[in-house]
């Protein structure tokens, strides 16, 4: 092919060979590139199990989160062929429109498509090589990963390559944690920008010397940070997160229980704590969907006869009509504002800075083989972003009537601040 990589380059073209590959890097390590080169290679050998070497077709798709992204690698690879004469006389077509298409004459294929939409324009193809391209930006990953590609590359047992630049510790940063435990079935491959000696050391040392260390950390090093705008850092999580955590009802203990209620596409969640002496633990959890009213209010009531506990409700929209039906328990209720849930997520927020909270990690499995987990949800809610965390919002529920309160004496001077009731 007429390239030269440099040697991070050669060990991924080496090592992403099993069923599911990711590489992540620093910006401008020469991804595209060597992916590039990686696909062409794979078009013109057809590399696949040989069980699955009778059919004729062989599809390879480059996609990622918008069409002009997706567009990079394919260009990568075009520019590669129609600079080799060897390669050119290999290719049968290259089309640009509806959407980049480069035909081969053993009958490979290699496509560009977007994600967006989730997955909507990868739907009725199958593919041998699924190419993932800043895949830690993809804002719906779960339900396309799990429901969209995998069925997409199940009956050729096709190959799934994650690449990106960090992304903060998402759902990008757990995928790269589950592979580096399964040799057989994944490889992993972190790159330093450094790693390219094509790059202008002076233009690099420049941003080392210009960019806040975790920007250097993560764009240049490929290193998986804190996202800024998350709210609760890795470091509070996992001084939270308990590998044996207590459950069911236990004599001359005190407890509260949040609820967070479900809206269309949402859950309903409930948070118990033994809140007797800090740091506060998690006993009970529940979660589920598609009940109706009556279920709701019959399993939360469930709860109340184990535990006995003070009860805190959502109580926006509907939820009122969930508060007439247990006023026989006298639940807080608590609309949730923009100024409230700012005020819920930030005494949560402050319970796990001062480690005054304890959990476990609840996982939960669900339709197309996703995959819930407490975790997950701690690590992806943002400050914009939290409309859809019901069981954070059910944990900061049940710590609510706990948070600092301010009184004020009669007389009006200086106010006292207390933090409980």
């Amino acid at each position: 092919m007429g390239v030269n990589p440099h040697p991070g380059q050669a060990k991924w073209l080496a090592g992403s060979d099993r069923p599911e590959n990711l590489l992540a890097t620093g910006n401008r390590w020469g991804k595209s590139f060597v992916q590039a080169v990686k696909i062409l290679h794979r078009a013109m050998f057809k590399i696949r199990p040989l069980c699955n070497d009778g059919d004729g077709r062989y599809n390879i798709v480059v996609a990622s989160i918008t069409q002009d992204q997706a567009n990079i690698i394919f260009n990568v690879a075009v520019r590669l062929v129609r600079n080799n004469l060897l390669m050119s006389s290999l290719v049968k077509s290259i089309k640009l429109t509806p959407y980049p298409e480069m035909v081969f004459g053993n009958g490979a294929t290699i496509t560009a498509r977007t994600t967006q939409n989730r997955g909507h324009y990868l739907l009725g193809n199958d593919y041998d090589l699924f190419s993932f391209d800043e895949a830690a930006f993809e804002p719906d990953p779960e339900y396309l990963i799990n429901d969209v590609v995998m069925m997409r590359l199940a009956d050729r047992n096709g190959q799934l390559d994650l690449i990106s630049t960090p992304n903060g510790k998402n759902w990008f940063f757990r995928r790269m944690l589950r592979l580096q435990k399964d040799e057989a079935g994944g490889f992993v491959q972190i790159g330093d920008s450094r790693e390219n000696p094509y790059l202008s050391m002076q233009a690099i040392n420049l941003r080392l010397k210009n960019l806040p260390p975790d920007r250097i950390a993560q764009n240049i090093a490929g290193q998986f940070i804190d996202n800024s705008q998350t709210i609760f850092s890795s470091d509070d999580i996992n001084s939270s997160m308990e590998k044996e955590t207590v459950s069911g009802w236990q004599p001359n203990r005190k407890y509260i229980s949040g609820w967070d209620l479900a809206r269309k596409q949402t859950h309903t969640v409930g948070m118990t704590f033994d809140v007797t002496e800090k740091p506060f633990r998690m006993v009970a959890c529940e979660r589920f969907n598609n009940r109706d009213w009556a279920d709701v209010i019959a399993t939360i009531r469930k709860v109340q006869a184990e535990f006995k506990s003070m009860l805190v409700v959502d109580a926006t929209g509907l939820g009122d009509v969930i508060l007439s039906e247990l006023a026989d328990l006298k639940p807080e209720g608590v609309i949730f504002t923009p100024r409230i849930k700012g005020e819920l997520l930030g005494n949560l927020l402050l319970y796990h800075n001062r480690q005054e909270i304890k959990y476990g990690d609840v996982i939960q499995n669900e339709p197309g083989g996703k995959i819930w987990s407490l975790e997950a949800e701690m690590r992806d809610i943002t400050w914009e972003n939290n409309n859809k965390y019901d069981a954070v919002m059910a944990m900061a529920l049940a710590i609510w009537p706990k948070r600092n309160r301010m009184i004020f004496p009669k007389d009006g001077p200086v106010p006292v601040r207390v933090t409980s009731f």
